[in-house]
């Protein structure tokens, strides 16, 4: 993945209320370079468009099929799932009447993204809230970010940016990115390197020596969120290991994400799909624990 990438957006997700303070729009960026199998946004780890299907949506009018120039599409109830070879030109989902197919990927000039996200600072500014970069991984993409925050910090909106972790470059983003965010929160899953690679398609490394460097940063509010899925991340040795981790950088706010099995359908998108995930949604005695694990700075949050 290249940095030069202009990136395309999956989603503005608008009156969020979990994802930072107050009233919030969050902006879904597409491209990631990790694969965890418990995925709750799979159509935003590629960065490039694809087709996304809803097979209950379909009427099977072919008219996907009639309009496709490969010859390529098929009705979505027929079982038609996008391969590589489609080139993802949209015109199946643009002549869908009933929105079964679907183009997954919207660019945004800086301008035009800032100005869509401006139309609700005044919820920002009554609530305490603003705007949170999320996906995806938007700190892939350094250059595009430091032409979009400007345009809003100038109009005093909160700009919160959650990130992976795994991402290059980090001079580059420091200098183009952090000085216009109010805050980070960085998602950390596993303390094992290998058990990380298992779960997400990489190693930890990347991601610890990012957290080393952002806890320097005198600046920036720095919290880490921690996806609990149960037997795997949840796990009071892995939970004690982020601890020691967390303590020892002086990261003092933590914010467990309780695993919601939607998680177990999304990942069939990922390739991650030798992991059998859990089923059911976590127990109060499940968190209990995990927040026992951490102390009072920690938090709870009904996210995912």
């Amino acid at each position: 993945m290249h940095l030069e990438q202009t990136p395309l957006v999956v989603d503005v997700a608008r009156y969020r209320l979990e994802d930072g303070p107050g009233i919030r729009s969050v902006v879904f960026f597409k491209g990631c370079s990790l694969r965890c199998s418990f995925c709750h946004n799979p159509e935003c780890q590629s960065a490039l468009q694809e087709i996304a299907t809803s097979p209950r949506r379909c009427i099977e009018c072919h008219t996907c099929s009639q309009t496709c120039p490969e010859g390529k599409a098929r009705p979505a109830k027929a079982g038609w799932s996008v391969d590589e070879s489609c080139s993802s030109c949209g015109r199946c989902a643009q002549a869908c009447p009933t929105s079964a197919l679907r183009t997954v990927g919207k660019f945004y000039s800086p301008e035009a993204l800032a100005e869509r996200l401006l139309r609700d600072r005044a919820f920002y500014a009554q609530s305490g809230g603003g705007v949170t970069l999320s996906g995806g991984e938007p700190a892939l993409f350094p250059r595009y970010l430091g032409k979009l925050l400007p345009l809003l910090k100038r109009q005093g909106v909160h700009l919160l940016l959650q990130t992976s972790g795994h991402f290059p470059a980090y001079d580059e983003f420091r200098c183009a990115v952090l000085p216009h965010l109010d805050g980070v929160e960085l998602s950390l899953k596993l303390a094992d390197s290998e058990a990380h690679r298992v779960m997400c398609g990489h190693d930890n490394a990347l991601i610890l020596a990012n957290l080393r460097r952002l806890a320097l940063e005198p600046r920036i509010e720095l919290q880490v969120s921690i996806p609990l899925v149960p037997n795997f991340t949840d796990t009071t040795e892995n939970l004690c290991a982020v601890s020691v981790i967390l303590r020892g950088l002086g990261v003092k706010t933590v914010r467990l994400l309780p695993y919601n099995p939607i998680a177990a359908h999304a990942s069939q998108a990922t390739a991650n799909r030798q992991l059998t995930l859990p089923t059911a949604f976590m127990t109060p005695e499940q968190m209990a624990r995990a927040k026992a694990v951490f102390g009072s700075p920690t938090r709870n949050s009904t996210a995912s």
